[in-house]
This record gives C-alpha cells, structure tokens and sequence, in this order.
C-alpha cells in the first residue's frame, strides 16, 4: 500500500475524522515508530507502527455504516472528560471502533449516522456534500409570521452566513395562534449545513424558545424502525446512495477547480 499522510491513515483506520486528527497530533496524544507525528508526515501502512493513546492502529479490512436514534442527554463523542454518556455506549454488540458523521448536541436527539470508512465520513461532512436534513422543532410558543419570515431570510450567526433555510409549521399547525392557545409550535426546518447549536440560534434571534429539537432524516435516510436508543446497520441501497453522494460532490469539487 502507498504511502498517506497520517490524518488520513487515522481516518481510514476508524479512529477518527482527519479533523479531528490534526487537534490530536498537534496534542502529541499520536506516535509514529514510538515518536511523536506532525500533521501531514508520511506513513507507510505495511511497515510503520502508528500508535494513538498507546493503542495500536490499523486499517480496517471490514467498513460498517449504522444509523442511530440518538436520545437526548447523550454527548456525540468516543469519550467524554465530563463523564457524561456517550452514544458508543448505546451500540450493543458493535465490535468495530465507529465514529459520527456530524454532530448532535446534547439536548437535542435524532439520527445520526456512524461508521469506520473515514473517506466516506469526511465526504459527507464536507459542504459540498450537500445533504438535506430534516428537523422537527417543537417551540414554546407559535412563530408569528414575522419570525417565521425572518427563519427563511439570509441570516448571520457568529460572524457567518448561513445557506438558505426552509422552515415551515409543521403537521398543519397554525401561525400567529391567539393569547389562549399558546401551546407552542412544530417547525420544519430543512438544512443543508450544520453550524453549531445552528437551528437553537436561529430561533433564539427571532425570539423563540426551543423545548425539543429532533433530526428526523439525514438526505433519503431517517428514522424508521427505530426508537430513541437503537441502532441499526444501514442496508446496502443506504450505503450505496450514500457513496452515489459521495461520488456526486467529488465532481463538483473537481469540476470548481477546473
């Protein structure tokens, strides 16, 4: 096997993301030949010992791809320095290191996707992937039409703008409900990005509290046949389109740089 840089030897290894990867190496927690790595050193998986917290790493042979409904008050990490649960803990009878296409926070709950085959994960997660997702939104209160329009108007959180967002009521409910009826609202919001905690700041902008917040759906993959805390591991037309998506955004990126 030819030579790779070690970010994407740790990725196609199942250890982590080649993101997550850099923070590691640059905190001296990964050895090559017992010897501290630098981002971008060469590696050559037939004859060099790479070594991440002591553990030795190796490419897996075996890719699995899972989905899982994540309940809220579970962190979306392989370990947690605060104690807190993990959702590695929820895969009963996963013997392969896995690890999470995107984020969750915890107080929010919903698919999420995770897997070994560290190309596919850093495909998907890059914004040319592109991939819809779906969240249910339960609110306090019902968005008037003005929150409402504000949701699905270029908006700038922390310092950046955000694609385009649909929002919409969700399940037929009605916008502006009077004083008497102020049972809250859920809304549809339909991304093709994640920012971070996006959707509670983009609510918390307009003036809306969120009490629940769900993802429903990541591109044609959801929930179905799954309650809060299972798993299950995606059938071979989900792992098919999700490497046709793959596939799809490497053009266009090919393509930009002409």
């Amino acid at each position: 096997m030819e030579k790779m840089r070690i970010q994407k030897y740790l990725s196609l290894c199942g250890v982590m993301s080649r993101r997550k990867a850099e923070e590691e190496i640059a905190g001296g927690k990964v050895l090559i030949n017992g010897v501290p790595a630098v981002i971008g050193q060469p590696v050559d998986p037939d004859g060099d010992a790479v070594q991440y917290n002591g553990r030795l790493c190796e490419i897996c042979d075996k890719k699995v791809y899972i989905k899982l409904y994540k309940p809220r008050g579970y962190v979306v990490t392989l370990s947690d320095e605060k104690g807190r649960k993990c959702v590695t803990e929820l895969l009963d009878g996963v013997t392969e290191r896995v690890y999470p296409i995107g984020r969750l926070d915890l107080d929010s709950e919903g698919l999420l996707l995770l897997t070994n085959d560290g190309e596919t994960a850093n495909a998907l997660m890059h914004p040319s992937g592109g991939l819809e997702k779906v969240y249910f939104v339960k609110t306090r209160t019902f968005p008037t039409e003005e929150q409402l329009l504000k949701l699905n108007s270029p908006m700038e959180i922390d310092g950046y703008k955000l694609r385009p967002v649909r929002v919409t009521v969700n399940r037929g409910a009605a916008v502006g409900a009077s004083a008497q009826d102020q049972q809250g609202a859920s809304l549809k919001f339909v991304l093709r990005e994640g920012r971070n905690r996006q959707i509670r700041k983009m609510c918390d902008k307009v003036g809306l509290e969120v009490a629940r917040l769900t993802r429903v759906s990541v591109g044609s993959i959801n929930l179905s046949g799954l309650r809060s805390g299972q798993w299950a591991y995606l059938t071979r037309d989900e792992i098919n389109y999700l490497k046709d998506v793959c596939r799809r955004a490497e053009k266009k990126t090919e393509s930009r740089r002409g």
